[in-house]
């Protein structure tokens, strides 16, 4: 029989783990050649901002949220849920204009903003789903998600469909040997399945809290 005591540390453990992770997650992205190809390279740019928001976010989130106030009820989550969900699609689309892309993409100090807006952005949107507490702070968050995995994909669909290239050529070298319109194109599909994917299963968890778990 489980001691009561081991619970907790348990759980502990799982939120140590998380934040370690989530940390050597952020490290290796942001320190790895990813980061430099990311400046010249449309889709190596994609690889680096999923890798941020839905790889080391949602795990730096789940470990920070055991250390911070939980969310309750349906009104109160909704209401910090779409501040969260609002600022991460303005940092997305955002700094997906091309005359902010392009400058992010010359300028290291507006690189270094752009990235820190999207982990912040990232940890919001996780935050207040790992956050909430009871059902009516969980159905908010699931609207969250799914808002996010909407804007996401949408996005993402115009980037694969646009016939033009959008930004710099100088900054949309080519990766994979591909040219620089199918390298924009592919930074596309990546944000429309990578990014889309993993809030909709997000949201999917969500409802399952809602409806099958007692909380």
């Amino acid at each position: 029989m489980r001691s009561v005591t081991a619970e907790p540390a348990a759980g502990r453990r799982r939120v140590n783990i998380s934040l370690a992770l989530g940390g050597l997650a952020l490290a290796t992205l942001w320190f790895s050649p990813l980061a430099q190809l990311a400046r010249v390279a449309f889709s190596a740019h994609m690889l680096l901002h999923l890798g941020i928001v839905v790889v080391a976010a949602p795990l730096l989130a789940f470990g920070a949220a055991s250390r911070l106030p939980p969310i309750t009820g349906f009104g109160n989550a909704l209401n910090w849920g779409l501040l969260a969900g609002l600022f991460e699609m303005i940092a997305v689309w955002g700094w997906h204009i091309p005359l902010l892309h392009d400058a992010a993409g010359h300028s290291a100090s507006l690189f270094i903003l752009e990235q820190a807006s999207f982990l912040l952005g990232g940890l919001a949107v996780w935050g207040v789903g790992f956050s909430a507490s009871n059902r009516g702070a969980i159905a908010s968050a699931a609207i969250i998600l799914f808002l996010t995995f909407t804007h996401m994909t949408m996005f993402g669909l115009m980037l694969t469909l646009a016939p033009n290239l959008l930004y710099d050529p100088d900054l949309c070298r080519g990766a994979f040997g591909l040219d620089r319109l199918s390298d924009q194109h592919l930074g596309g599909v990546l944000m429309a399945v990578g990014g889309g994917i993993p809030y909709l299963v997000g949201t999917a968890w969500a409802i399952s809290r809602v409806l099958f778990v007692d909380v």
